[in-house]
């Protein structure tokens, strides 16, 4: 078994890639360039359609930022959409990390992926017995 990049995680890197070089550089507009015109976008506030929304989110994180992300799971559900499961960690100078799961979408639009479909969920871990 091999741990060589399908070319869905290809495209998904494609997207997610630039994504984490904005979030982490605190730069909401160019995070908001990684998305369609019309991307849906849930973050872990009320969810927003299009880059101003996805510019907004960004732009009220708090600065040092950070996220590393991790790819679960691919579907190709047609050649121009990809889907992607991940875990992303959030990491923050002044408080513990949030782990979160993130649902995307991306669609090759022209020469590029853009994340077309963007939901986190956030799930707590079970209490203790």
């Amino acid at each position: 078994m091999t741990n060589a990049p399908t070319d869905e995680q290809t495209a998904l890197r494609g997207a997610l890639d630039r994504w984490k070089a904005a979030v982490d550089a605190h730069d909401p507009q160019g995070v908001a360039a990684v998305f369609t015109a019309d991307a849906i976008f849930q973050g872990l506030h009320p969810y927003s359609v299009g880059r101003a929304g996805v510019a907004a989110y960004y732009d009220s994180q708090p600065r040092g930022m950070t996220a590393a992300y991790t790819i679960r799971e691919t579907r190709r559900l047609a050649p121009d959409l990809v889907l992607g499961y991940l875990t992303v960690d959030f990491a923050f100078t002044d408080r513990p990390t949030i782990a979160v799961y993130l649902g995307v979408i991306v669609r090759r639009v022209g020469d590029a992926w853009l994340v077309d479909h963007y939901q986190v969920s956030r799930l707590d871990p079970p209490a203790a017995g």
